[in-house]
């Protein structure tokens, strides 16, 4: 009886290798410049790639690349234009470069609640902003949360914009943010991300601005003792494709593909929102003293920054503006 069991599974081990599991047709490399502990890779690994893999049957596997693995968000961003990369999952603010009509999305104070932005990107605005990337070969599949982003620094809280004259402010290597926090009385000064961490500790600059999620994943607590949550730019993030490879993949997988994009975004957005709240409460157990701003005070730092909407308004005329102001 041994025997014969014995030939049963050499035999069952040797059909199992004769018919091997189905090889992916197409596979999806996405790059992320965030740890694995970000929300936003929480929701590709566990929702995205998860799905695809799944209701594809195999037909397309998913490679998440976290921790700027394939370069910077630029540099992703410049991969997926030219097709020598599918996917990447990348700040909003990292496209303006491509187009400054983009500018609108990083004006700040535009958006008083995470709830009206959902609106206006789910409405509008995405349509609106691929029509703008279209010359540059690329698609916004869809728009999900990074936050609002806010202020810490070592020296004080941040109530008025007052509080923020002769505070060397590091900010992105972004125009409208630099003008922004110009009008505001601070000194800005553009550093890397990657040299963010060291200039703080070093003291290079005093204070910093970025979304809640990335503050606590950054590790910013070590070297800032306050945070002010001045919700001045809300910053998406974007999953962005190779439009003439999502074009070129065959209409059931896209079809499969559009109805699992649609509930990462939904399963991205909660898991963003839940775990800015937590980080803050995170925050102050790490010793940050943080302080809120009322409507009142917030309308007094948009008073400062009218100018960047008057120069944009300018250019590029008030109709997107009206469309986001209707839905609130």
């Amino acid at each position: 009886m041994n025997a014969v069991r014995g030939v049963f599974l050499c035999f069952l081990a040797a059909a199992v290798f004769a018919f091997p599991a189905r090889a992916a047709e197409y596979t999806f490399r996405v790059a992320f410049i965030g740890p694995e502990s970000h929300g936003q890779f929480i929701s590709l690994n566990e929702k995205f790639k998860a799905d695809v893999e799944k209701k594809t049957d195999g037909r397309v596997a998913v490679e998440i690349y976290p921790n700027a693995q394939l370069g910077s968000d630029r540099q992703a961003i410049e991969g997926v234009s030219i097709g020598t990369l599918e996917m990447s999952a990348s700040g909003g603010s990292a496209l303006l470069p491509l187009d400054d009509r983009l500018k609108i999305m990083d004006l700040p104070f535009l958006f008083k609640s995470s709830e009206a932005a959902h609106q206006a990107y789910d409405q509008f605005l995405t349509e609106e902003f691929n029509k703008i990337l279209e010359p540059h070969d690329l698609i916004i599949l869809y728009a999900a949360e990074l936050g609002f982003r806010h202020i810490t620094n070592n020296r004080r809280s941040i109530q008025e914009p007052g509080d923020l004259k002769g505070l060397k402010i590091r900010t992105m290597e972004n125009p409208l943010h630099v003008e922004s926090f110009k009008l505001l009385g601070s000194n800005p000064t553009p550093v890397a991300f990657s040299e963010l961490y060291t200039a703080l500790q070093q003291g290079t600059v005093d204070a910093q601005e970025n979304p809640i999620s990335v503050i606590s994943t950054g590790k910013f607590y070590e070297v800032q003792k306050y945070l002010s949550l001045t919700g001045h730019i809300y910053s998406p993030t974007v999953l962005l494709v190779n439009k003439t490879y999502w074009e070129s993949l065959p209409e059931d997988i896209r079809s499969i593909l559009n109805g699992i994009l649609k509930e990462t975004q939904a399963f991205e957005r909660d898991v963003l929102i839940k775990q800015n709240i937590a980080a803050v409460d995170e925050l102050r157990g790490k010793g940050v003293q943080v302080n809120d701003l009322t409507p009142e005070e917030k309308q007094v730092f948009f008073e400062r920054c009218k100018p960047v909407y008057d120069a944009y308004v300018e250019k590029y005329g008030d109709s997107l503006l009206k469309r986001i102001s209707a839905l609130k």
